[in-house]
């Protein structure tokens, strides 16, 4: 089963949006216009604590190589923290989410560029958000795309942080309730 919502918008292109959709007895948040947001709440109640004591918080900021960041923190010392956000809903083994679920050459790019931020002496984030109340643990799906396995990999290596986090998804509303642990 799924659950759209409609627009009365007469700028849309299509009139209805995917909001969630029924999984194996789950419910899972779809729409990838929800996870920046649904971070950026979570931030800014200090829900992963890491990622706490920022001045402000800045949504779609240039920065790199032609690209945008899902969220820039930056303290009151001008330190900068760059955040990006990947959703998350593939489940293949009960209990475990993974990422990708396709090949995400776009992903790996923003990796490379992350670790190009921490050599500037910046911090750097991923924050995967797990939209699927059933799952406590994440991993990489290296078998699906290697190569963002790889450039994960790398990032880290080179001091790139990653959080996972998982939600309580309803029909009226989601919001990120715990810690999914991170096993890539």
């Amino acid at each position: 089963r799924v659950w759209l919502s409609i627009s009365d918008n007469p700028k849309r292109k299509l009139k209805y949006s995917w909001e969630v959709m029924e999984a194996d007895g789950a419910l899972v948040g779809i729409n990838t216009a929800h996870p920046n947001g649904l971070v950026e709440e979570a931030l800014r109640a200090g829900k992963v604590s890491e990622l706490s004591g920022f001045s402000s918080l800045r949504r779609e900021v240039k920065y790199g190589k032609n690209s945008r960041i899902d969220i820039l923190l930056e303290g009151q010392d001008g330190a900068k923290t760059y955040v990006e956000v990947k959703n998350v809903h593939l489940m293949r083994e009960a209990g475990l989410a993974e990422f990708p679920d396709s090949v995400t050459a776009r992903g790996a790019k923003h990796l490379a560029e992350m670790s190009d931020m921490v050599a500037e002496g910046h911090r750097a984030a991923m924050v995967f958000l797990v939209q699927r109340p059933d799952c406590a643990r994440l991993s990489l799906a290296g078998d699906i795309d290697p190569n963002y396995a790889a450039a994960f990999a790398a990032a880290r290596s080179a001091g790139v942080e990653a959080y996972a986090v998982g939600c309580d998804v309803r029909l009226d509303g989601i919001e990120v309730d715990k810690v999914v642990e991170l096993t890539a």
